[in-house]
């Protein structure tokens, strides 16, 4: 159940990624205003996890949820019948909102259920299972795209958020009455001074939000890199994204079997840095696709490694207000998506890509290295 929930980002955003080129002539506008709609569904995902996830806190786990799902429906049905860009804009903003409660309460849900190690495993399980979702997603997305057009894309987010709502409604609350906040509604939110202050924290989603820079630079560039400037079909370009989705997940099932956390966070982020270095040559010298590629699948298997690791890390650290935590680490990673995806596609989108991941994982080694210096020295 929390795989299913939690792979709500990787649909909402990656279903639709081959229809981008495609959407720039149903619209008749431009590249920008189309990744504008995967800009403000990210930037939904990241309010609708400031909002959700004090509400989890105060009234529990199942009523935010059920209404996020049902929220869900509604604006994915709108979705279909947007009569403009504009209108599709905001739309999408809506539906990020109301699918960033079925993310935020899963990792919740996750905190109320498990400690320590065992939720580091639990959410590299939950990874292995969320990473079926960029699999699948782009591929259905390539596929129903050549079939029915992008419509289609999202007649099935809609049969989606109909069989999660489902789901939610038969959930068993994981947050009893005498561990809820005794806050009233309007000081609930000051609960995200108290976690703010934990450096562990601050410094553990920092990480997490600029290797979500990583991810999202590279989900809002991809298409039209591969399929303009590679000259791939939107269902080949679902193949490459497929493939890069197995090593993100293979990356977050493989850093579970290390039996110190800590030094796997160095690694994978010191593979990181590498691998943007390489990638940023790559891309600046307009080398091959399977230079390209293989950069970037080791980069994914990279970031994958990282993800299990430091969300158990930052949540560990403010266990009494995990969802607010919860709402703060999943909004800085599509905030700072919302903020790359329009820097990545400027100028020949090619070399701002490169250099966009490149910063981003040096930034991202700088806080998980600044954050595990906090762990050692102020357990």
């Amino acid at each position: 159940m929390l795989g299913m929930l939690t792979a709500f980002g990787p649909f909402v955003t990656d279903m639709y990624l081959p229809s981008l080129p495609a959407m720039t002539d149903y619209f008749n506008t431009g590249v920008s205003m189309v990744q504008l709609g995967l800009t403000f569904s990210m930037f939904g995902m990241a309010f609708g996890q400031l909002l959700f996830g004090p509400l989890s806190d105060k009234y529990g786990r199942r009523k935010p949820l059920i209404f996020s799902m049902a929220m869900f429906l509604v604006s994915t049905f709108a979705c279909i019948f947007a009569p403009s860009i504009e209108i599709f804009i905001l739309l999408r903003l809506i539906q990020g909102i109301s699918a960033a409660g079925g993310i935020v309460i899963a990792r919740s849900i996750a905190t109320d259920k498990f400690k320590a190690k065992n939720l580091t495993k639990a959410f590299s399980i939950i990874g292995s299972i969320n990473g079926i979702a960029p699999v699948a997603a782009p591929i259905i997305g390539g596929t129903v795209l050549g079939i029915t057009g992008w419509k289609g894309i999202f007649a099935i987010l809609f049969f989606w958020g109909i069989l999660l709502l489902f789901v939610s409604l038969n959930f068993k609350e994981s947050l009893s009455q005498s561990r809820r906040s005794k806050e009233k509604l309007s000081k609930a939110f000051n609960m995200f001074k108290t976690v703010l202050k934990k450096k562990v924290f601050v410094f553990s989603t920092l990480q997490m939000a600029f290797t979500m820079a990583i991810l999202f630079a590279y989900i809002s560039a991809s298409p039209f890199i591969i399929q303009k400037h590679y000259h791939f079909t939107p269902f080949e370009f679902s193949l490459f994204f497929a493939v890069n989705a197995i090593a993100l997940g293979a990356g977050a099932a493989i850093s579970a079997r290390f039996k110190n956390h800590e030094r796997s966070l160095i690694i994978s982020n010191s593979g990181m840095i590498i691998c943007s270095v390489f990638l940023l040559f790559v891309l600046s010298n307009n080398l091959s696709i399977i230079l390209f590629e293989s950069s970037l699948l080791v980069l994914c298997a990279m970031m994958g490694a990282t993800f299990p690791v430091t969300i158990s890390f930052a949540l560990n650290s403010a266990r009494k207000q995990a969802g607010t935590a919860s709402a703060i680490l999943g909004a800085s990673g599509f905030l700072s998506g919302s903020i790359v995806s329009p820097i990545a596609g400027l100028g020949n989108i090619l070399v701002p890509t490169g250099i966009t991941i490149m910063i981003s994982s040096l930034l991202a080694a700088v806080a998980a290295f600044t954050a595990a210096h906090y762990r050692k020295n102020h357990p």
